[in-house]
């Protein structure tokens, strides 16, 4: 009996050697497919055909084809663990290009990217369009383009580029604190709580026929917007409060504007007018240099 448990545990222990050497065949085995295949990937990943070689970038038109390339360049130089190329059309890192560029440029609205074949990158932008000009906290004192720097906004008070300076009126101007209060207001927005409401105001305002010329808001909550002036002695401005009924403030305006005495005044005494306020409900109050009056 002793002999048989013996011969039997040889034979389990005979077994076991077997399969760990099956095992360990097996493992080694795999190991050398696995590493056939990734020496393959590897190198088919690296074949020039199939790897980006030439980057086109269309319909931009302000930001430069050069400054758009080098970002792509340097996002899609190296490998990915050192052994897969980020130039191969498959394996582009997307993504990190568009935050990159969006980045980089805030001028940039929309980025889009193709790949037309497999050696060639192809970047459609589109870039955002300046209607409007905002030009620090407070209106200047002076004209010096040194000192009044200005940027431009998109319809939706967006900054997203500095305005190269423009003698006179080109761009209707926008002043008042920006909610980031940063150095470098790139990438902001102007009163994004109410700046569609105050951009319908104010075409109201031009189709009365009032010629306008900038807008500033101010920390209490009002808003003053300028009129351009006959003159450069006297610039007349018009006073409402950010919380009004836009609408209501402009039927008040209107009204008044139709109405004597002020209609002819408006008309014949325009270069001495100081001010039209209507922050108090119906009741509008203006101003010439001579003396005040009210409807």
């Amino acid at each position: 009996m002793q002999k048989r448990n013996v011969l039997n545990s040889k034979h389990l222990e005979e077994l076991k050697r077997k399969k760990r050497r099956i095992l360990r065949n097996k493992i080694i085995f795999f190991v050398i497919i696995f590493i056939i295949f990734l020496t393959g990937l590897i190198f088919l990943s690296r074949w020039e055909n199939i790897n980006i070689n030439t980057i086109r970038v269309l319909e931009n038109k302000v930001v430069e084809t050069k400054d758009i390339v080098n970002i792509i360049h340097s996002k899609i130089d190296g490998h990915y663990l050192g052994l897969f190329p980020k130039t191969n059309f498959i394996l582009l890192p997307n993504r990190a290009i568009k935050n990159e560029l969006h980045s980089k440029f805030k001028r940039l609205k929309d980025i889009k990217i193709d790949t037309t074949d497999t050696n060639t990158l192809e970047i459609t932008v589109s870039e955002y369009n300046g209607k409007y000009t905002w030009c620090g906290n407070d209106i200047p004192l002076d004209e010096s383009p040194e000192e009044n720097k200005c940027y431009f906004m998109d319809e939706n008070g967006y900054i997203f580029d500095e305005a190269i300076y423009f003698s006179g009126n080109v761009y209707f101007k926008f002043f008042g604190k920006i909610k980031d209060d940063t150095e470098n207001p790139i990438g902001s927005y102007f009163l994004p709580e109410n700046f569609t409401q105050i951009i319908s105001f104010v075409d109201n305002l031009k189709q009365m026929g009032i010629k306008l010329s900038s807008l500033l808001t101010k920390e209490d909550g009002d808003i003053e917007i300028y009129l351009k002036p006959n003159n450069s002695v006297n610039i007349p401005k018009i006073i409402f409060k950010s919380t009004s009924d836009f609408n209501k403030v402009a039927e008040n305006l209107q009204s008044v504007l139709t109405t004597e005495p002020f209609q002819s005044d408006f008309k014949n005494k325009y270069s001495s007018l100081l001010y039209i306020d209507l922050r108090f409900g119906n009741k509008v109050y203006y101003k010439f240099a001579e003396k005040i009056k009210n409807e």
